[in-house]
């Protein structure tokens, strides 16, 4: 079909996910055709490397032609197996083995699901049932990190921290708490990481005692906070505050649906942080994108504890699509591709992307530059010195994102004037360039926005 009726039929069916209905309407669709290594093509032809991998996903890269037959492959000889009744498939036994061998500390079980959202609400019913098997009914809260993001079902998106998922909808529930983020850049007690990892413990502790202590059943941390804006702890954030979890007798989920399979540097952030959590819970790089799929894993003192409470008895959580034998099949190819030689070019592309955004600094709009291997931001502002953020009147999300575009570089754009980077681990050196150049031109172009222009005067 040709670009127009494809974006008339798009505008008359499609819903599209975090969109404004009516400004979708109007705007139309950018239709992608192709994809190969980091570029993608849309339906005109242009030409784009991809510094977002999909929506931080598709960490491999497109385009692997052994990922393509190992799906194929699978279909032919076994499409689908059922995980209930006993019954499982060779694919997904393999991965769930290979993944608790390489996963943190006694994470040695691993439960299948779609995708993040539902790994999320996955590890809600887990947890809520290892507190009644524990005789501790009551343990009915939990805790996670403002700005911070655990999917957008109706359990999980109450646990977000972000406006948009919550207004409209009824939630957050009132058993979901939040503590301030580490927010380095925007921190009340600045930006010495010893100051921040104290501020943050000392907000736990009193939420816990503000709930009651034998109430609070876990607390949810990403290692880098995704679509708040890209937000990094100080080194050491995530293992004090996995520690003070034990120490207060709560279970600690760290939410690795962006920062697993390599964006961050090794399979997991955990393992770089020095955690082993009660719980982890995976998507995205899982699969690199090219299949649904999700994963929780749970730590065996969490599905001892679930085993024997049940006893007999069937533990009633599960999904049709649970461990998909074509899904297990992309991840088994796709845990290979890591391992012989994507991980090792993500950490050498991630530093190269870490030097040349912090080589941006210079430029009239950047307030900040953070990240940690392949996951990156700039935060832009109009006052470096007050941090005063760019003006809503220039549109931030969608002006920029179009600029990027136009010159040929994909990114998230935040409305608050950030700019994410999760570029595919196989970026080549030339491709890194490209995205720290067609930025440079897109903040200059965004230097040139009259609302900017205005703002700054002001």
């Amino acid at each position: 079909m040709n670009s127009n009726s494809l974006i008339e039929l798009d505008r008359a069916h499609l819903i599209h996910p975090v969109a404004s209905y009516r400004g979708h309407e109007k705007l139309g669709v950018r239709v992608l055709a192709s994809a190969k290594g980091a570029t993608v093509t849309d339906a005109s032809g242009r030409q784009l490397v991809d510094g977002f991998a999909g929506l931080w996903c598709v960490n491999a890269g497109f385009g692997h032609e052994t990922i393509v037959e190992a799906a194929a492959k699978q279909m032919r000889e076994l499409p689908y197996a059922t995980a209930y009744f006993g019954l499982g498939s060779e694919p997904a036994i393999r991965l769930a083995s290979e993944l608790a061998e390489r996963a943190p500390g006694d994470l040695n079980h691993v439960y299948f699901t779609l995708g993040g959202s539902d790994a999320i609400d996955s590890t809600i019913r887990f947890i809520r049932y290892y507190w009644i098997a524990r005789r501790e009914p009551q343990r009915d809260q939990f805790i996670s990190v403002e700005q911070g993001y655990h999917g957008s079902s109706t359990a999980g998106a109450g646990l977000t921290a972000l406006p948009a998922f919550h207004t409209g909808f009824g939630i957050p529930f009132d058993w979901q708490h939040k503590i301030s983020s580490h927010y380095a850049y925007r921190n009340p007690v600045g930006d010495d990481p010893q100051a921040i990892i104290a501020a943050s413990l000392t907000a736990l502790r009193r939420k816990v005692e503000e709930i009651g202590p034998e109430r609070v059943a876990a607390f949810y941390a990403e290692p880098i906070q995704g679509s708040g804006g890209v937000l990094v702890p100080p080194r050491g954030w995530m293992k004090a505050m996995r520690e003070l979890c034990r120490e207060l007798g709560i279970l600690f989920v760290a939410d690795e649906v962006i920062t697993g399979f390599g964006r961050t540097g090794p399979l997991f952030a955990s393992t770089e942080d020095e955690i082993v959590p009660d719980f982890i819970t995976t998507a995205k790089g899982l699969t690199s994108g090219y299949v649904p799929m999700g994963a929780v894993f749970m730590a065996d003192h969490i599905y001892q504890t679930i085993a024997d409470g049940a006893g007999a008895s069937a533990i009633g959580h599960g999904y049709t699509y649970s461990a998909h034998p074509v899904s297990a099949a992309v991840g088994l190819e796709v845990l290979k591709l890591y391992e012989n030689g994507l991980l090792e070019n993500g950490v050498k592309a991630g530093a190269r992307l870490m030097g040349g955004l912090e080589s941006l600094r210079d430029h009239p709009l950047v307030g900040d530059v953070r990240g940690r291997g392949m996951l990156a931001a700039i935060e832009l502002v109009i006052d470096k010195a007050n941090k005063t953020p760019l003006p809503a009147a220039a549109e931030p999300a969608r002006r920029i994102f179009d600029r990027a575009w136009e010159n040929g570089l994909v990114i998230r754009a935040f409305a608050n004037g950030v700019l994410g980077y999760a570029p595919p681990l196989c970026c080549s050196e030339t491709e890194i360039e490209a995205i720290i150049e067609r930025t440079r031109q897109t903040l200059d172009e965004t230097l040139e926005d009259p609302d900017v222009r205005q703002a700054l005067k002001t």
